[in-house]
């Protein structure tokens, strides 16, 4: 996650109209991206996030 908040700040920079998402596999939502410190962190850092399935090649989830 730090290195999406620097690539946003350098995105923000060179690209203020662009809109970043993060896209993190099911499982590691599912797993890693519950834990309380990670939803506080995509809380705090108003963090987006798109959740996909990788074999299927699908979108799951557009989280703003």
């Amino acid at each position: 996650m730090i290195l999406n908040l620097n690539y946003r700040l350098l995105m923000q920079g060179q690209y203020p109209e662009y809109t970043l998402y993060l896209a993190i596999p099911l499982s590691a939502y599912d797993s890693f991206f519950q834990l309380p410190f990670v939803q506080t962190t995509i809380e705090q850092y108003q963090l987006k996030l798109v959740v996909y399935m990788p074999e299927q090649q699908e979108i799951i989830k557009w989280q703003n």
